[in-house]
């Protein structure tokens, strides 16, 4: 496993928001594209049509659209254009200011004309690899369904695929059928990111346990608070996709909401595994504690041991190191090989001692 290295603490802007009245359209996250664009997928069992378009376009394509038309928007930082795109489909301004705060906690809500939810769409590659945190938000309408990301790149390629393939059951369904379609990708993306997870902490428990060092530490710490931010994104998922079948169930159609039930059974997966991966994270920094602490009993005995021998040296050293003149065996011819003999066979058998004990 590569050494980590510290990251920065997030930065929460929300303070930016202090003062301002409710509902004001502030964007709290951080540029990370240059342009907004707005990708047009609409399809139905006929066929279907997949452009980028700009904002004055929109209000054509929705003349011609066809049974279920997608826009995601890649790009949230132009305040203005979210405006205008708000005012064109009636979005509360309220439900724009939860789209422009991206450390909004997920959340779906019904109101009159559509659904909107709002959760945050995880990616790691590799176990090697940091967690990437983007927010991602729904907007479920009559026949449309509009998403709103930080950036490009998600998790929908293969739900893109299969619409322009026309395979499994997509195109034979409405808009809502789709929300589960990208709901599930996200949901399913969570498995992967925690299977990676896992495997860190595999290396993690490994390295606790044969190489306890103050790198090791580091990386355990960090994991513990990657471990807290998961939980705190993940936990929120159960009452969002939850509340399609309590609150939104007059807006969902009867075929779609076997499948959400089943999303619901998934997410509830998702969370008794990140349970699991958490304990784990905790189990693991026992273990360093113990490692380490074990690792300075090896030393401790080791230098006990030494001290132990070199205790009689020392005494039958003392002993003949004292200036008295009449002390027997000082002028003795083989005394000094004698003493030397003795310390040697006091030591051994202090060794074989300490062995039969099973202190060595």
């Amino acid at each position: 496993m590569k050494p980590q290295p510290n990251r920065p603490k997030k930065k929460l802007k929300n303070k930016f928001k202090i003062g301002l009245p409710p509902a004001a359209l502030v964007f709290t996250g951080d540029k990370k594209i240059d342009d907004v664009d707005i990708n047009i997928l609409s399809y139905d069992q006929e066929g279907f049509n997949e452009d980028v378009i700009s904002l004055e376009q929109l209000p054509e394509v929705l003349k011609s659209k066809r049974k279920v038309l997608w826009i995601d928007v890649d790009g949230l930082h132009d305040v203005e254009l979210i405006e205008k795109f708000g005012s064109i489909f009636s979005i509360h301004r309220l439900t724009l200011e939860d789209i422009l705060n991206v450390q909004q906690r997920p959340k779906m809500e019904v109101f009159e004309d559509y659904i909107f939810a709002v959760l945050k769409m995880i990616q790691c590659p590799t176990p090697e690899s940091d967690i990437e945190e983007e927010q991602i938000s729904f907007l479920l309408m009559e026949g449309v369904l509009i998403t709103f990301q930080e950036k490009k790149g998600d998790v929908f390629n293969y739900v893109r695929e299969r619409i322009v393939e026309f395979k499994g059951n997509i195109r034979k369904r409405s808009s809502d059928y789709l929300l589960y379609t990208l709901l599930d990708a996200v949901i399913d993306n969570y498995f992967l990111v925690l299977e990676n997870v896992g495997e860190k902490i595999d290396v993690l428990e490994a390295r606790a346990l044969n190489n306890p060092d103050s790198e090791t530490l580091n990386n355990l710490y960090q994991q513990r608070r990657e471990m807290a931010e998961l939980r705190r994104t993940v936990y929120p998922l159960r009452e969002v996709i939850g509340g399609f079948d309590k609150y939104a169930e007059h807006k969902i159609s009867a075929e779609t909401k076997p499948f959400m039930r089943d999303l619901y059974e998934n997410t509830i997966q998702v969370i008794e595994t990140l349970e699991v991966f958490r304990d784990m994270s905790s189990g693991v920094l026992d273990l360093y504690m113990n490692s380490l602490s074990n690792k300075m009993n090896n030393v401790m005995k080791v230098l006990t041991i030494i001290s132990t021998i070199f205790i009689p040296l020392s005494f039958v050293a003392g002993v003949y190191g004292m200036n008295f003149e009449n002390m027997p065996e000082l002028r003795w011819h083989y005394g000094y090989f004698y003493v030397l003999g003795g310390m040697a066979a006091a030591t051994v058998g202090m060794l074989f001692y300490f062995r039969w004990k099973k202190w060595l």
